[in-house]
């Protein structure tokens, strides 16, 4: 894990914490991948856990890579809305993300969400949980045409806030935030769950975390 730059405030100082928002601050992803799989089961194998690697573009962007071409992507589609119908009210807050952004907004930091999810599900999911007032600022995957990790959502978010990239802290959970806070020049803090990281994307994030929890942590300044 490369250490901080010295010419950097650690990330409980930055101005400005930029949040993924699946797998960094909603538990989501056993039923993402439960989703995922009953959407393609008719048309491809099963998706592992090395799908939320890449997670970051809407469902018919990774629909699309995943079936080899477009043919099944409308079925595919329907098939997720349905289950995501069904089963969203399962989706909830990690333990402590109310006191945690409650925290941090008092010492005055401004926070904005980066995340691959459609605006619709995304404002939705943070309606539900009271978590909207947060976040001033929301970038979701269907603001552009591009996705993670191209940084151009990441680049929009540090214009609305008037901030710069060595004042910005991003938390992700994906390769892909990695990426795209890389090559936006943002620190970015990956949360691992537990998975197999390779070392390339290793060597451009700034910290490295086993969960959320200690992603907050750090963003607190309580870890070592």
């Amino acid at each position: 894990m490369p250490p901080a730059a010295t010419s950097l405030p650690p990330a409980a100082r930055r101005e400005v914490v930029v949040f993924d928002l699946d797998g960094t601050l909603v538990d989501s992803l056993p039923l993402v991948l439960r989703a995922f799989s009953h959407a393609l089961e008719p048309f491809g194998p099963r998706p592992t856990m090395d799908l939320f690697a890449h997670l970051g573009a809407p469902p018919d962007r990774i629909f699309a890579n995943l079936l080899g071409g477009e043919r099944h992507v409308p079925a595919a589609l329907e098939r997720l809305y349905d289950f995501n119908r069904d089963h969203h009210h399962l989706i909830r807050p990690f333990d402590g993300v109310h006191p945690f952004l409650h925290e941090l907004r008092g010492r005055g930091r401004t926070l904005a969400i980066w995340t691959g999810r459609d605006r619709e599900t995304t404002l939705n999911l943070l309606e539900v949980h009271r978590l909207q007032e947060f976040f001033p600022v929301i970038v979701c995957g269907d603001d552009f045409a591009t996705h993670k990790p191209d940084p151009e959502g990441l680049r929009d978010i540090l214009r609305q806030v008037g901030r710069l990239a060595a004042e910005t802290v991003f938390v992700g959970d994906a390769d892909v935030d990695v990426l795209g806070g890389a090559a936006c020049g943002v620190d970015t803090v990956l949360i691992r769950h537990a998975r197999e990281v390779a070392p390339a994307i290793l060597t451009k994030a700034w910290r490295t975390v086993g969960s959320p929890y200690e992603a907050y942590e750090l963003l607190l300044g309580q870890s070592g």
